[in-house]
């Protein structure tokens, strides 16, 4: 993919830095190995707490990479730690925007420039879009850096009007009890490319009464900053997002939609680094295996993703709400969902479910997604689940826990209608009532036809000539290489 410089140049150098959380992590690794096929010399950049965890979950060999695909680590600027359990992400963004990163950024690339002849010099960053400091370093060495967003389209059109939001005085909240007596259905007719949003469905970071909240000013502060970037890629494609996107682009640098990238990833030739993952907890033998010979559209399967945790309560009213279907079901329980706490199922339900349930703690979700047995996917509606869910053709039923994900639900549920939303204070009676439905219901069927509907047009425009193939292509041609070209 892309233009593959000649042999008698050095090839081009993308170093590539996620953001240090899962549900990042995975979508840059896919593009990092776009690039390496487009004939790119790959330096991919973890956090050292990160590369630990990778290591743990991976095994001890796993990044080691190629010669022309390596991994290299920097501080996070947190004090350390050896969990393996997501980090606090405010303390991550506030590490991020007070620069904490830009010094070893900065002396990671240096350091790549004055290796051994062999490793390229470095012609390009491709960061996320929220590690601001990486464009710093590569303005200081003359070379492009691209930002990747790794959410949705739409999530990133609600950050973009945060600060819209608190010049009309609609945030931050005047008091906490504006939380549930009603003003989060305040409607928000003035953003273009939205229709029918309310203020809760805006990324969640709005909810505070604190005017210096460290989330609201991080994404403050990455709004404002991304100007400088010299391209942004989002990881969706045109056909889902049209009107965000058409907003979008009057707002940032040159945008290219590339996305899925998992789906576009398919036009990779068989390679060493096929294989190469990022999960960072370890996946669990035998989901896929327990999934075999079901029948088809049988399965309930429930992941709420890499973040979110719950209280035991919610476990438990998820737990019988599912059991009381009569549904078989695969549920993904981490180690860290429940909040401060192990997360303890009652006795009763796993006796009642050991027929017709299986709980493991991580498995692979794009393949899970995509077994004919699935026939409906109960998630938090994070990005990646819910670009997985559309190239499996499953709806869902949405629990949304932070961030942008109350925005993806809300185009899930009005603009894309191949899901329903739980109430946020969660109740077993409702997740039965909405389980059948999408399970067996007329709307479940309808849902159903319109996720086939968009796997069919996320599949075209990621072929070879589709819309998001060929963004790809001129994000290479047209930012990455542009110092490469003499």
């Amino acid at each position: 993919m892309g233009s593959i410089p000649s042999d008698s140049k050095p090839k081009p150098h993308a170093v590539c830095m996620p953001y240090p959380a899962q549900g990042h992590i995975t979508p840059m690794l896919t593009v990092a190995k776009l690039l390496h096929s487009s004939g790119f010399h790959i330096t991919f950049v973890n956090t050292e707490y990160n590369h630990r965890r990778l290591l743990r979950s991976l095994g001890p060999t796993s990044l080691n990479g190629l010669p022309d695909f390596q991994f290299t680590v920097i501080p996070d600027g947190l004090p350390f730690s050896d969990e393996d359990v997501t980090q606090d992400v405010p303390s991550l963004c506030e590490s991020i925007m007070t620069n904490k990163g830009l010094p070893y950024f900065r002396d990671l690339l240096c350091r790549l420039n004055e290796s051994d002849p062999v490793t390229p010099k470095v012609t390009c960053v491709f960061a996320d879009f929220t590690m601001c400091f990486a464009m710093d370093a590569a303005k200081e060495i003359g070379i492009p850096c691209a930002l990747l967003w790794t959410a949705s389209a739409c999530g990133l059109l609600g950050y973009l009007h945060y600060r819209t939001l608190m010049e009309k005085g609609l945030i931050p909240l005047k008091d906490m009890d504006q939380l549930n007596n009603g003003y989060l259905d305040t409607p928000v007719n003035f953003v273009p490319g939205f229709s029918n949003m309310r203020l809760k469905d805006f990324p969640s970071f709005i909810r505070t009464t604190d005017p210096n909240d460290i989330m609201i000013k991080y994404v403050l502060y990455i709004m404002d900053r991304a100007s400088a970037a010299s391209a942004v890629a989002i990881n969706t494609f045109r056909e889902f997002e049209r009107p965000v996107l058409d907003q979008i682009a009057t707002m940032l640098p040159p945008i290219y939609e590339i996305g899925p990238v998992s789906m576009l990833s398919h036009q990779i030739k068989e390679s060493s680094l096929k294989s190469l993952g990022s999960n960072l907890w370890k996946l669990q033998p035998g989901c896929l295996d327990w999934l075999e010979g079901k029948k088809a559209g049988s399965i309930v399967y429930v992941n709420f993703g890499s973040v979110t945790v719950m209280t035991n309560q919610q476990l438990i009213e998820f737990a019988w709400g599912l059991a009381n279907t009569g549904y078989e079901f695969l549920w993904i329980i981490r180690p860290d969902l429940v909040r401060g706490d192990t997360a303890v199922l009652p006795e009763e339900f796993l006796e009642e479910i050991k027929e017709r349930g299986m709980l493991a703690s991580w498995c692979p979700q794009e393949a899970v997604l995509k077994h004919p047995a699935i026939g409906a996917f109960l998630t938090h509606s994070g990005w990646n689940s819910t670009l997985e869910t559309i190239s499996g053709g499953v709806p869902v039923v949405s629990w949304p826990f932070f961030a942008e994900q109350q925005t993806n639900c809300r185009f899930v549920c009005t603009e894309w209608g191949i899901g329903m939303e739980i109430d946020n204070n969660v109740k077993r009676t409702e997740v039965e009532v909405l389980i059948r439905e999408i399970m067996g219901g007329e709307k479940g069927k309808k849902m159903k036809e319109r996720a086939l509907k968009w796997k069919e047009s996320a599949a075209v425009a990621t072929q070879n000539g589709g819309s998001s193939f060929v963004n790809f292509q001129k994000l290479v041609n047209e930012v990455l290489l542009s110092n490469n070209s003499g």
